[in-house]
């Protein structure tokens, strides 16, 4: 106890032994390593704990591992990465050892001197994040190589990469446009046998959106804060290209997280290719938090790959990811991970987007309606009923082990979020909302949207193409009810747009050609009612996910609806070209910091624990209807 009171006050560079020991035993009682909680908790930095630590044990110290050192790391195991405290390279004519030992470690390595000498020349301390940075690059082609073929090798038939072939690519391009081609010239041809397609085609998708506008939200559990050694360590990805400008905002924001600095592992994952990126995250690297993992330059050029790469460097019990634009709220991570403690077959939990500048433009404000509907009305309900999830991009909580037996992302999908969510849903793995939100932006000018909306349908593309090569198989491991809502929800998400624009484009033809827009025709009255049941069912939604955020000053604007759906069946018709001619291909949405948060933003308790005002009076007058009276 005396060496370990003796290395504490070093480090605290302080002679008071009355306050090393309160650190001491602080850092014991929350069951960390002593160096860490000095490092991360007290604010003293990596670099100067592990300084004063290696003065204290006599050995050198180096701020990095020197250039010229070279060093085998093919480990066997990638995982093992995470906890690796020692590394042998090749320095000059002799082998070396640089290591970022722990506070007992130092202890130990210190009375080792004194009965092996030789040790001071061999044994170099370094910080722990500076050899994890080391690490990172010398594993280099194995963390590309398992980034690449990780799930290729856990579930061969579940990877694009391996799946989606040309042959696959051409046939589902086919087969779409011969369906829309069908469910258009179905009032000429063969009623009788594309009407049962075209209720289940058009009809099931608004089924689900009715539905779950008709779904109560489930109450949060009500959580408190537990002590900080209560909190497992937490590992937050954050995957970075060319948005040098977004850093500052994302190091406020992963500040004010509520959780132990000494269990908190955030990694900026920046792609080599990205040097002002880089050179913007190292500069604020002195938060011993942070640190930066640089992927090489390698195709894919894909975010999941970039997540993949990172995976094994994690020391996190759970992960999560957030993008560039993301602010989470403070409280998600400890949310998140008395969720996990509380339900063991929990291995997954989604927190819900929100849009900030949805009041810039109707383009963001029919974004935020989406975004709206879809984590606050769809994705509830979909928890609820304990079926598939499509999963945000952003914000989704982990347990790193489940995920890594999964196989890690996709690093072929550019979608790699819809993807993961169906490989859950195979397992059969449970899926929840959390409740605590992250703020993002939505575009404010076309062509970005476009563009990252065409990235969003080919990945939906791709997910149904590489699920559905053995139909069968997918409904035998996920169950029928599933695989029905799996269905409908991704062939929905693709097919709606393009048939809403078929229908707009069939109607002006009629009227140019001076047949007029609308006959008395059976036909006519069927597409007319699902349109507007289409249309109805999307409002609904969207209108109760706004009420439930508290921006309804966003509803007049939803009237442009068909108007945002013909722009997707433009985006939709670009993913299919995309997908024949570079399914791979990341488009890359710009992302600007944030001058001001909006000002106007709702109650953090208020869309889990809905009033019953407005759409809730509705919604729970009509069950009220349906249930039948004693």
């Amino acid at each position: 106890m005396s060496d370990a009171l003796d290395l504490t006050r070093a480090i605290l560079a302080e002679p008071d032994d009355a306050r090393a020991l309160r650190v001491l035993e602080a850092a014991l009682e929350r069951e960390v390593d002593v160096l860490r909680y000095c490092a991360a908790t007290l604010g003293l930095g990596a670099d100067l704990v592990m300084q004063r630590a290696a003065a204290w044990a006599g050995y050198a110290f180096y701020e990095r591992v020197p250039l010229g050192a070279q060093g085998d790391a093919q480990p066997t195991k990638l995982e093992a990465l995470a906890s690796v405290r020692l590394f042998r390279v090749q320095l000059l004519d002799r082998e070396v050892a640089f290591a970022a030992p722990g506070f007992f470690d130092v202890i130990r390595l210190r009375n080792k001197k004194s009965t092996t000498p030789r040790l001071l020349n061999l044994l170099f301390f370094v910080p722990e994040p500076a050899l994890r940075e080391y690490l990172a690059q010398a594993a280099a082609p194995a963390l590309i190589d398992g980034a690449r073929q990780n799930l290729a090798r856990r579930w061969p038939y579940a990877s694009a990469h391996l799946e989606l072939t040309l042959l696959a690519r051409l046939g589902f391009v086919g087969a779409l446009a011969l369906l829309a081609s069908s469910l258009l010239l179905a009032p000429f041809v063969a009623q009788v046998w594309l009407l049962p397609l075209a209720c289940g085609m058009l009809l099931l998708p608004a089924a689900i959106r009715l539905g779950a506008v008709f779904t109560p939200i489930r109450p949060a559990p009500s959580l408190r804060r537990p002590p900080d050694e209560e909190l497992p360590d937490y590992s937050v990805l954050i995957p970075l290209y060319n948005e040098a400008e977004m850093v500052p905002q994302l190091y406020a924001a992963m500040a004010a997280l509520d959780y132990p600095a000494e269990r908190l592992d955030i990694k900026f994952v920046v792609e080599a290719r990205s040097v002002d990126t880089v050179a913007a995250v190292r500069a604020g690297l002195s938060d011993p938090r942070f640190s930066l993992v640089t992927v090489p330059d390698a195709l894919p050029r894909t975010k999941p790959k970039a997540l993949d790469f990172a995976l094994p460097l994690c020391r996190g019990e759970h992960v999560v990811v957030f993008d560039a634009e993301d602010v989470p709220d403070p409280d998600q991570l400890w949310k998140a991970a008395l969720r996990f403690r509380d339900a063991d077959d929990l291995v997954c939990l989604q927190a819900p987007l929100v849009i900030d500048n949805g009041s810039r433009n109707w383009l963001a404000a029919l974004f935020a309606g989406e975004y709206a509907g879809l984590f606050l009305v769809l994705l509830p309900a979909l928890a609820r009923w304990r079926l598939p999830m499509p999963l945000g991009g952003t914000s989704n909580h982990f347990r790193l082990k489940v995920l890594r037996e999964l196989g890690g992302w996709d690093a072929y999908n550019v979608t790699e979020d819809a993807d993961l969510g169906l490989r859950l849903a195979r397992r059969r793995l449970r899926v929840e909302v959390l409740a605590s939100s992250t703020r993002e932006a939505a575009p404010t000018q076309l062509l970005p949207w476009i563009g990252q909306r065409t990235r969003w349908i080919k990945g939906w593309m791709q997910t149904f193409i590489v699920h559905n090569r053995d139909p069968g198989r997918l409904m035998a491991e996920m169950g029928l009810p599933a695989f029905l809502v799996v269905e409908a929800l991704l062939l929905g998400m693709i097919l709606a747009p393009m048939l809403h624009c078929g229908f707009a484009l069939l109607l002006l033809v009629r009227w140019l050609s001076g047949m007029g827009g609308l006959d008395a025709s059976i036909w006519t009255a069927f597409y007319l009612a699902i349109l507007a049941l289409g249309y109805g069912s999307a409002l609904a939604m969207t209108g109760l996910g706004l009420h439930r955020l508290g921006r309804s000053e966003l509803l007049p604007a939803q009237i442009l609806l068909p108007a945002y759906w013909l722009l997707m069946g433009f985006a939709t018709l670009r993913a299919a070209h995309d997908l024949l001619a570079r399914p791979f291909y990341w488009f890359k949405s710009p992302h600007r910091p944030a001058n001001t948060l909006s000002k106007r933003w709702p109650s953090r308790a208020r869309w889990w624990r809905p009033r019953a005002d407005g759409w809730e009076k509705i919604r729970l007058a009509w069950i009220g209807l349906r249930r039948p009276r004693p």
